[in-house]
């Protein structure tokens, strides 16, 4: 991690930390202080008004985000104002989001139809989709009506529906359900190290037959077991990143190895967690609920276990035997 790196994370990490404690306040409240603090324009470069970070940069960020739980949109906003960047769009104003899912027909600039499972789409003053390698700019204001959803961790996924609704666009070939993931995969290794910390604290602290439950090793076993699960998401969450640097966000062997191993990790990790802190750790009231309704939220989010096993297994298929073992390292270099 260089200085400027350093700088970043000191600065998001106090950030975001306070504004985990202030989560019950009203969401324009918090959101006004992200966006003052210049992080969903990270990956813009700094001659188009932006941060100039790299992908590298943004997983710092994003797995901070999933650390403290933060109850913003903040990844699919990064993501947002990127994918506008490089597809030569302008930024637009306000919370601009990003929509999973979008049904409908986009003719002589205009959309009819929905887009679905929008994070924080009644918030939102934009979103930003992708129609049949098209990639559209709705305002929100400009909705026929929104239906409320929200996922397991109560964050808002709604649904917009649309008609005849004018927006910018510009041909696009991103696979934004990649990236999504990529996004996903960097808040999934930050909680899962938030929830290993607090299990072990926890762990440390109470008391059962005359000594605390930590020195157990049944318990430090599997303590053990999650800390390797929390590890691994977060050494694959980085080679991905490190391969949308090198590929300009098109990455999505290692994307998808970095998601599926995300995924596989998030059950091991919530049920140890949830194991050690017995009955209180399913109370609203304590905190850990925070992280671990989080993860087996996005544990499905921009891909379950199947899609990317599925992708990942044509992609090894396609490229032949013979040929595993060289890309699979070559790729590990980047």
């Amino acid at each position: 991690m260089n200085d400027d790196q350093s700088l970043l994370t000191d600065a998001a990490g106090r950030l975001f930390g306070d504004l985990a404690l202030r989560r019950e306040e009203d969401f324009t409240t918090l959101w006004t202080l992200v966006e003052e603090a210049g992080f969903p324009l990270l990956l813009v470069p700094e001659a188009d008004g932006g941060f100039g970070g790299r992908w590298r940069d943004a997983f710092a960020v994003l797995r901070l985000a999933g650390y403290h739980a933060l109850p913003l949109p903040l990844g699919e906003a990064i993501l947002a104002a990127w994918l506008l960047n490089r597809c030569n769009l302008a930024q637009v104003e306000g919370l601009t989001t990003i929509a999973p899912r979008v049904e409908g027909v986009f003719v002589e600039g205009r959309f009819t139809g929905s887009v679905a499972g929008v994070p924080w789409g009644q918030e939102a003053a934009n979103i930003v989709a992708l129609l049949n390698g098209t990639l559209i700019v709705l305002s929100c204001g400009d909705s026929v009506s929104i239906e409320p959803h929200e996922n397991p961790a109560a964050e808002a996924r709604d649904t917009l529906h649309f008609e005849r609704a004018l927006a910018p666009n510009a041909p696009c070939g991103i696979d934004l359900t990649a990236l999504g993931a990529l996004i996903r995969t960097a808040q999934i290794a930050g909680a899962m190290d938030a929830a290993l910390a607090q299990s072990i604290a926890y762990a440390n602290e109470r008391v059962q037959f005359g000594k605390p439950i930590g020195k157990f090793q049944t318990l430090q076993h599997n303590l053990a077991v999650f800390a390797e699960e929390a590890a691994a998401v977060n050494c694959a969450g980085q080679a991905a990143f490190a391969a949308a640097d090198k590929y300009d966000g098109v990455a999505g062997f290692e994307i998808a190895a970095a998601k599926l191993r995300a995924n596989m990790a998030v059950g091991v990790g919530t049920s140890t967690a949830h194991q050690v802190h017995g009955a209180i750790g399913f109370t609203r009231e304590y905190s850990l609920h925070t992280l671990t309704r989080r993860l087996w939220s996005w544990r499905s989010e921009f891909g379950n276990d199947r899609l990317w096993s599925q992708r990942l297994g044509d992609q090894v298929i396609a490229a032949g035997a013979a040929a595993f073992w060289a890309n699979l390292t070559e790729r590990s270099d980047a």
